[in-house]
């Protein structure tokens, strides 16, 4: 099928899972992560309406934003290396996944070099795998708190990986976990931090996502089929 029957499909879906959770499809954001497709899929998918585009890996973001022609929305959705922040700051509209205030602080510095502020996500381990990056819920509001002090990072929200399994209850638990925090930090009202984002859901959950507040669903697989390799 076409991206564009992918997509429709996809579109279509979003609304039936938001309308059964009493919630507006305008309210999810589908952030088009196009790992391992080549920038031609990129102008594609832009040209479709997914004007949100995420990469994990940011070689190959520098080789393939370098040759892509329609104008969209970066979105930095892996895990990022301390080594490779300079390469970023300032081409990206939010950075998913900062997992350590070492990350903040030296995106937070970079950027304000450079005169920006960086929008950001901060990742919560909600699953308690170990294989997952994220700090712990309970290091959240610290967090938040020595963040909010940072002139070059503005911290916008949440993000966070589900368990790979098939029990959508363990899935459910993980993003309900995220939402039930983000909530919590808004309540503390935290200056210079935003809790409008929640980043969860993928191609095989971003139902479960949506029926637990993600404003953000980072969608690959399900619109453009198998990576490539």
């Amino acid at each position: 099928m076409s991206l564009e029957d992918n997509l429709k499909r996809v579109r279509e879906r979003i609304a039936k899972a938001t309308l059964n959770a009493g919630r507006d499809p305008s309210e999810i954001k589908i952030v088009a992560v196009t790992k391992t497709h080549g920038a031609e899929v990129v102008d594609e998918a832009v040209r479709a309406g997914l004007v949100d585009v995420g990469e994990n890996k940011v070689q190959e973001f520098l080789e393939k934003s370098e040759n892509v022609t329609e104008n969209c929305k970066w979105h930095f959705i892996g895990h990022l290396q301390m080594n490779k922040v300079k390469k970023i700051v300032g081409r990206f509209d939010l950075i998913h996944g900062v997992d350590s205030l070492r990350l903040a602080r030296r995106l937070s510095s970079l950027s304000a070099t450079e005169g920006i502020v960086s929008d950001i996500l901060i990742q919560v381990n909600t699953s308690g795998e170990e294989s997952k990056f994220g700090i712990e819920p309970d290091e959240a509001k610290e967090f938040c708190e020595k963040a909010s002090g940072l002139e070059g990072v503005k911290v916008k929200g949440l993000m966070a990986m589900a368990p790979w399994v098939d029990d959508s209850t363990v899935i459910m638990n993980s993003f309900r976990g995220l939402r039930r925090l983000r909530d919590d930090l808004h309540e503390q009202n935290i200056e210079n931090i935003s809790m409008e984002h929640l980043s969860m859901g993928m191609t095989d959950d971003f139902e479960i996502a949506i029926a637990e507040g993600a404003t953000i669903l980072r969608l690959g697989r399900v619109l453009f089929g198998a990576r490539n390799t």
